[in-house]
C-alpha cells in the first residue's frame, strides 16, 4: 500500500462521457432562447456549475435575466439532461474504469466521487457502480465550483483521509487546479496539452494497475 489512502474521481469525462448529453441539453435550451451555441462555446462550460454555465450562455447571447428566470432555465436544462442520462447503461462506463475501481478497492484504497453534477447518484445507479464508492460528494453537498477545492476537501473529509494522502482523477484543467489547491496530487485523464499541470497524465484507465500508477506520483 502506498502513502496514498484516498482516491477521488471526477465523474464526467473520467468515469463516463456525459459531456455529449450536457451539450445536447444546453444546445436545446439555447435554441429555445434563440442564443447561438456550438461545441466550441460548450468547452467553456466544462467543470463549471449549472448556474455558472447558464450565465456564460446568457453572456454569449448578450442577455440578462432575473434570478427566478435563470433558475427556471437551469431547471429546464436539467430536465432535458436527465431525460438523456436515463438511457445510460453499464456499457457507457469508460474503458478500464470499473476494473481500476475494483482493484483499488481490493487494495484497500478508499474511493470517493467529487463532481459538480447534482445527478451523480442517478448516473452511478444507471451505470451500476454505486457500490464501488465509499462517498459521493456532488453539487447537492457543495456550492463552490472548481477550481475551488471545496468538493475534493469534502470528499477527503467524508472518507476520513488527510487531503495530503488523496489523489484526484480529473479530465479538466479547473479540476486539476482544484486538486492542487486542496493539497492533493492530480492524475489527468485525457489530453496532456490541456492537463499539463497534472502530476501524471493518462489517456485512460485501460490496463492500469492502481498501485503501479500511484507509485509514479
Amino acid at each position: 500500500m502506498s502513502q496514498y489512502k484516498g482516491l477521488l474521481f471526477d465523474l464526467d469525462g473520467v468515469i463516463v462521457d456525459t459531456a455529449k448529453y450536457h451539450f445536447l441539453a444546453w444546445k436545446a435550451l439555447a435554441d429555445e432562447l434563440k442564443i447561438p451555441f456550438n461545441e466550441q462555446d460548450n468547452e467553456r462550460l466544462k467543470g463549471v456549475s449549472r448556474m455558472a454555465s447558464f450565465e456564460i450562455i446568457l453572456e454569449l447571447g448578450h442577455r440578462t435575466m432575473t434570478t427566478e428566470e435563470k433558475q427556471r432555465n437551469c431547471d429546464r436544462k436539467n430536465a432535458l439532461y436527465v431525460s438523456y442520462i436515463q438511457k445510460l447503461t453499464r456499457n457507457d462506463i469508460l474503458p478500464g474504469v470499473e476494473s481500476f475501481l475494483t482493484r483499488a478497492r481490493k487494495a484497500g484504497y478508499k474511493i470517493a466521487l467529487g463532481s459538480a453534477s447534482k445527478n451523480s447518484p442517478l448516473i452511478l445507479e444507471r451505470l451500476g457502480i454505486t457500490d464501488l464508492f465509499d462517498a459521493v460528494v456532488d453539487g447537492t453537498k457543495v456550492s463552490k465550483a472548481k477550481p475551488d477545492p471545496e468538493v475534493f476537501l469534502a470528499g477527503a473529509a467524508e472518507l476520513g483521509v488527510n487531503p495530503a494522502q488523496c489523489v484526484v482523477f480529473e479530465d479538466a484543467a479547473a479540476g486539476v487546479q482544484a486538486a492542487h489547491l486542496a493539497g492533493m496530487k492530480a492524475v489527468g485523464i485525457g489530453d496532456p496539452a490541456v492537463l499539463r499541470q497534472s502530476d501524471v497524465v493518462l489517456p485512460g484507465f485501460g490496463g492500469m494497475d492502481p498501485g503501479e500508477l500511484l507509485a509514479r506520483l
